[in-house]
């Protein structure tokens, strides 16, 4: 009874947590519809409640604000704004670092997380695995003799938390696995073993715009 009970809860504890995870992502993006004046919406034209109408609003508004952004008309708009978004005390320093950490994260020419490494941490001789998001650079790259990298070291089996590293780049090793393995890797806690090859490879040179 113990086997067969073990065996339904691994079949079903992914599936509920996935339609959790689903609903949640659903529900939040439903919200978008609150920015509708109330009597131009769904509910109150159609008298019901349409559930992900909300996330289609949210990224059509993404879409369309992407392909706005994206002519010259656009961008002089973009630049506009964060103009005008630098001149506000407080909101300029929220502003201007989420989104250098949001060009490093999602620009296709960015460094960050594009390759799993191998480092030492906590201590000596204790391995685990990390991610280059580029090179130290400012005050503190000055401050270290040699070449530097700057590694995100992931918690399990929650890796949006972590600890942030510069370390020598002789003491890294780059893993010959895809960042999507790495992530199964550290979230399973290291039951859910990568299936890339175990040998490591050259450390790639992160571009300057990582840094």
């Amino acid at each position: 009874m113990k086997k067969y009970f073990i065996t339904g809860l691994l079949i079903w504890i992914p599936l509920i947590i996935t339609m959790m995870v689903i609903a949640w992502i659903v529900g939040t993006l439903d919200q978008v519809l609150l920015l509708v004046p109330l009597q131009y919406r769904p509910d109150t034209l159609l008298g019901f409640h349409i559930p992900g109408l909300g996330v289609v609003l949210a990224l059509s508004i993404v879409l369309a604000t992407g392909l706005i952004g994206a002519n010259v008309l656009g961008q002089k708009i973009v630049v506009g704004w964060e103009r005008l978004l630098s001149r506000i005390p407080v909101v300029k320093s929220i502003y201007n670092s989420v989104k250098q950490v949001s060009d490093t994260l999602f620009s296709s020419g960015g460094q960050a997380f594009r390759q799993a490494l191998l480092v030492q941490y906590p201590r000596q001789g204790a391995w685990t695995i990390a991610f280059l998001t580029g090179k130290p650079g400012g005050e503190p790259a000055r401050h270290l003799e040699g070449d530097y990298v700057s590694v995100y070291v992931p918690t399990t089996p929650n890796p949006t938390s972590g600890f942030f590293l510069m370390l020598p780049r002789q003491d890294v090793v780059a893993l010959d696995m895809s960042v999507d393995e790495a992530l199964k890797y550290i979230i399973s806690m290291g039951v859910v073993a990568p299936n890339g090859k175990r040998n490591g490879k050259a450390l790639a040179e992160p571009s300057p715009s990582a840094s």
